[in-house]
């Protein structure tokens, strides 16, 4: 039976690495009506993954916090998550100022950064960093659901789970989180429907990824510093997070391959919170872990693990900075460091989060945000992998807090459900 499960994963790696080049290839060739289908076809897949996101992260919230919320077993859970977090997230902004150190990116001339002014998004570069955190603080029930705030959406939800934790154990509780539950299972379904034609999806967004570097869309300015956050975010990528891994006994590559399917929406959908239904499917499914774990780390994770958030913050910053004339001591960068650490937990798992945040940040020390209009045009493939980078960190810290706490904590025997 092993065998046989490993031999369709397998087939299904490939078939998703199949998808990609051939979706590569058919977008590399430039028809438009084919094209204009892909395109249809990617909007189509990011439209399904944001509708089932959102409640995905509720119910996995509240149906974990409701089940552990009353126990130590959810203090266990959550200390391990936020130490692996803070661990990686730290490494991740650490090697960011290396880089910036090393390859020295120059001073931007006047008339680019003054004309990248006119790109940066209206409004925004007026906020502060107490406006980003005031909008994670819901008003009112609906909505952080309507807008896809995530952050607000995880407060509602951690809320609610620990009401049901501690609420009296009455009849009326049991039949709300049979209710709770049932609907999470639906969710799970809809999630494995998902999953089986997700080729399709894959090859849909690969060919429009590759249509748009082919007509020039995605070019590669201000190359020093395009060069310190790809680099970056390559070596926490391959190198620090495997790392990781083996010092808690795992294989980098099995972990990657289980989890690879995430790791490849994530890629292309550049929202690591819409990647989670995937996530949470191929943490269960492939990787076979605890759902008390996947169900609470992975949606945690989703909103405060965000390793290339952390290098693209403290790199951008200090790039702006740079460009403004401040002072860059040793000790403003340690301090930039943390605060890009910071900011990078505070952020939500949405496409451009960390442009926003570094655009909030920066509008409120005076630094020149018309170089982030600069940035803007090369911003998408830096969301790309940024958003890759996230998933992985992710998938990483669910499976060393699985690893470290098996046999340790409850297994709430539904993995069948939400395999």
């Amino acid at each position: 039976m092993d065998a046989n499960k490993k031999s369709r994963q397998g087939r299904q790696f490939m078939l998703w690495i199949l998808a990609l080049v051939i979706g590569a290839v058919l977008g590399w060739l430039g028809i438009k009506p084919l094209n204009d289908l892909f395109t249809f076809i990617a909007t189509v897949f990011t439209r399904l993954f944001q509708f089932i996101a959102v409640p995905t992260i509720a119910l996995a919230v509240i149906t974990t916090l409701a089940q552990l919320g009353a126990k130590k077993e959810t203090g266990r859970i959550f200390a391990h998550a936020v130490t692996y977090t803070l661990l990686t997230t730290i490494c991740a902004a650490a090697i960011g100022l290396a880089m910036y150190l090393w390859v020295a990116p120059g001073n931007l001339p006047a008339d680019i950064v003054g004309a990248g002014a006119s790109n940066v998004p209206k409004n925004l570069g007026h906020l502060s960093y107490y406006d980003h955190i005031l909008s994670v603080i819901p008003n009112n029930l609906l909505q952080p659901f309507l807008s896809g705030n995530v952050l607000a959406v995880m407060l509602i939800a951690a809320s609610f789970g620990l009401g049901l934790a501690f609420m009296p154990k009455t009849e009326n509780r049991e039949v709300l989180m049979k209710g709770i539950l049932g609907f999470q299972e639906l969710l799970f379904t809809l999630i494995r429907a998902l999953l089986f034609v997700l080729p399709v999806g894959i090859l849909a967004f690969s060919a429009q990824l590759s249509a748009q570097i082919e007509a020039g869309v995605i070019v590669g300015a201000l190359g020093k510093y395009t060069l310190v956050i790809m680099a970056s975010n390559c070596i926490q990528f391959f190198i620090v997070l495997p790392i990781f891994l083996v010092f808690r006994g795992l294989n980098p590559l099995d972990v990657f391959r289980k989890m690879s399917p995430a790791i490849a929406v994530a890629l292309f959908t550049k929202s690591s919170a819409g990647t989670l239904p995937v996530t949470l499917a191929s943490a269960e499914h492939n990787m076979k872990a605890n759902p008390s774990v996947s169900r609470f780390v992975l949606p945690i994770c989703t909103t405060i693990n965000m390793n290339g958030c952390a290098a693209f913050i403290l790199v951008t910053s200090l790039f702006l900075m740079q460009n403004a004339g401040f002072e860059l001591s040793m000790t403003t960068m340690i301090t930039w460091l943390f605060v890009a650490v910071l900011a990078a937990v505070g952020n939500a798992g949405v496409p451009m989060g960390c442009y926003f945040l570094t655009l909030s940040l920066m509008s409120g020390i005076g630094a020149p945000i018309g170089i982030m209009g600069v940035i803007l045009p090369i911003y998408t493939i830096i969301d790309m992998i940024e958003t890759a980078e996230n998933v992985w960190s992710d998938s990483c810290v669910c499976a060393m807090t699985d690893h470290d706490l098996k046999g340790k904590i409850d297994d709430p025997g539904v993995q069948g459900e939400a395999a």
